[in-house]
């Protein structure tokens, strides 16, 4: 017993050094699961045989990861973004597959291998490349939204993948002592059956994980919840995946399948975030798991021998499916900077290239040999991502920032309106129907093609192009406008527009969104009449519904609120002056910390004085909420 501990403390104790420091360089967390699974095993022989039995029981995170991913999708989502799904990401896939398979083939590999090595090399990393697209505000561009495509398909791929290896085996690598999965639990139920009734039986369970997860599912969760108890929830939510995976298991299909379906049968479910919110945990950690022993497994032996082979056909594969991203994000109109964020983005392979490899071993379909160097090929392309998006940072992005040349051509703009709208997402429009249903005439600008689309939809006429050229505000009716409401997502681009306006246009009354206070003070010093942080009423919202929900009558609630705005805006033009110190090069201003001090303390005392209880006949009846 005592040596499970200490095994079980020296792999937790390389994740948690390894990690966070591979984060804070911006490497990933896989990358930095990796390298402890290196150190402890290879460089400090820290871990030995035990690496494979806990890579076994760790792919169960794999399986998690799919019961998610299934949840994560609406189908009518799914349905709208269908033609950057299937026609970007399936044709990625295929072309890339097909690639890498016509080169195993002619380097003298048998065709089954050589199709799933093509299947290996044709997924890329959704752990690395969501991350740190999300980490460099990349998610929302073109570019962001088409890698993510990419991403989604390539991750739904993995299922029939998983399902198609097994067909694969070759007959020479059969016995070898690396069985499957089925033959070490020896319980199969379609082992003996006659074709016919196997393709029943598999009809049949996957049947029953539909049905089951879509009319059974709800009534046991519903009395699981019944009793109070946290535990029991994770424990039932546990023991669906862990039945659906048992059951896929029996009738001789990948786990993943039925976690999968699962998890798209409950992705409406009023449950679905409380199962994501106890599933992933157990996810993030058997994941974590399952790299750390497949960087313990990495052959050093094999590295130094084949040191050649590995560094050529790692490069092979990111020039490689580097061509065909290049090629399809012409084909689809990809273009400037974000064809090469999509194309840099996913030229390496993935977290999920370890998984097919393991289990094309233990299908006897891709020999061990060639698995430990395909191994290592995966993990030095993995490895080199981080350089990629270095490479896009510092070489691609100055290219094209200053250029419009490939950028869509701006409307032409044949309207104006005293009210000009600069952005139109999430904030923008809430702006844009709150005037349109008041008959205020607004011309709106939005340099995201989908943003006006969606705009135009609900009949509100918006001009594509940049707002923030004062060549587009101009023809926009600027000079004539009453009111600019600026609403753009970007810090920077906010500020210089403010600043643009009014200087040269002065009469103009400007609205202005902010991220911050800080943000705030930076769009007042530009010269912003009005500003208002994006989250600051919506947060003062649900404050006053949080003290409503502790007993405070909705009234004195609402009060509450009224006071708080009031004492921000008293101490408004304080804290601004002393917020003009730091900018101007004092970096520690102790003028600012008390002044924000006594805001505070203003703030407590204005709470604390005496309300009048409300009449009856003034507020709707209201009982308190009942303590737990």
């Amino acid at each position: 017993m005592t040596s499970y501990f200490i095994q079980a403390f020296i792999y937790l104790l390389a994740a948690v050094i390894a990690v966070p420091f591979a984060k804070r360089l911006g490497l990933g967390s896989v990358l930095g699961y990796l390298v402890a699974g290196v150190v402890i095993g290879p460089v400090l022989g820290l871990v030995g045989q035990e690496t494979t039995t806990i890579q076994h029981f760790a792919e169960f995170g794999v399986v998690m990861m799919l019961f998610l991913i299934g949840m994560e999708i609406d189908p009518k989502a799914l349905w709208a973004m269908k033609v950057r799904l299937l026609g970007l990401g399936g044709l990625q896939v295929l072309l890339t597959a097909m690639a890498g398979m016509a080169i195993a083939w002619w380097l003298g590999v048998v065709w089954q291998t050589a199709l799933t090595i093509g299947l290996i090399f044709a997924l890329s990393s959704t752990a690395i490349v969501l991350q740190t697209l999300d980490e460099k505000g990349l998610s929302k561009t073109e570019g962001g939204r088409n890698t993510f495509s990419v991403l989604l398909f390539q991750d739904i791929a993995v299922i029939p993948m998983l399902a198609l290896i097994p067909l694969l085996a070759l007959p020479s690598l059969m016995g070898g002592g690396d069985s499957s999965s089925h033959a070490e639990s020896g319980l199969s139920l379609v082992e003996h059956l006659p074709g016919w009734a196997h393709a029943l039986v598999v009809v049949g369970a996957v049947g029953a994980v539909i049905v089951g997860g879509y009319y059974l599912s709800r009534p046991l969760f519903r009395y699981v919840v019944q009793s109070g108890l946290r535990e029991v929830f994770t424990a039932t939510a546990l023991m669906l995946v862990i039945g659906i995976a048992a059951l896929m298991s029996l009738v001789n299909l990948s786990p993943a399948l039925g976690a999968f379906l699962a998890g798209v049968v409950l992705a409406n479910s009023e449950f679905r975030h409380e199962l994501e919110a106890n599933i992933e945990p157990f996810k993030g950690l058997l994941l974590g798991l399952f790299f750390i022993t497949v960087g313990a497994g990495i052959n050093f032996d094999v590295l130094a021998a084949e040191w050649g082979t590995v560094l050529s056909l790692g490069l092979a594969v990111i020039v490689g499916k580097a061509l065909v991203l290049l090629a399809l994000a012409q084909l689809f109109g990809i273009r400037s900077s974000n064809g090469w964020l999509f194309t840099l983005g996913l030229a390496q392979a993935g977290e999920f290239g370890f998984v097919l490899l393991t289990y094309s071993v233990q299908n006897s379909v891709i020999p061990q040999d060639i698995s430990q160097i395909l191994s290592l090929v995966v993990a030095l392309s993995m490895f080199l991502t981080p350089l990629l998006f270095i490479a896009y940072d510092y070489m691609v992005l100055p290219r094209y920032r200053r250029s419009q040349s490939d950028e869509p051509e701006a409307d032409t703009i044949d309207e104006e309106a005293p009210v000009i709208v600069a952005g139109v997402g999430r904030f923008g429009q809430i702006v844009c129907r709150l005037l349109r249903a008041n008959n205020v005439p607004i011309v709106v600008l939005d340099h995201e093609l989908e943003q006006i689309e969606n705009v135009r939809q609900i009949n509100i006429k918006s001009f594509f192009g940049d707002a923030s050229r004062p060549d587009l505000l101009e023809k926009s009716g600027i000079a004539k406008a009453r009111l600019l409401v600026v609403a753009i997502d970007d810090r920077e681009r906010t500020v210089t527009m403010v600043e643009h306006v009014k200087k040269f246009f002065p009469s103009v009354w400007v609205l202005a969104r902010a991220f911050d206070r800080g943000h705030g003070y930076q769009l007042r010093a530009a010269g912003a009449d009005d500003v208002v942080s994006e989250t600051y009423y919506s947060a003062l919202e649900l404050g006053s519904h949080a003290l409503t929900a502790m007993g405070v009558h909705p009234l004195r609630a609402r009060q509450m609120t009224w006071t708080f705005v009031d004492n921000e805006r008293a101490h408004e033009d304080e804290l601004f002056e002393a917020w003009k110190e730091i900018e101007e090069g004092i970096h520690f201003s102790p003028r600012y910390g008390e002044l924000f001090m006594k805001l505070e303390g203003a703030l407590n005392n204005a709470m604390d004085r005496e309300w009048e209880e409300p009449k009856p006949e003034d507020v709707p009846v209201w009982t308190p909420p009942k303590a737990q």
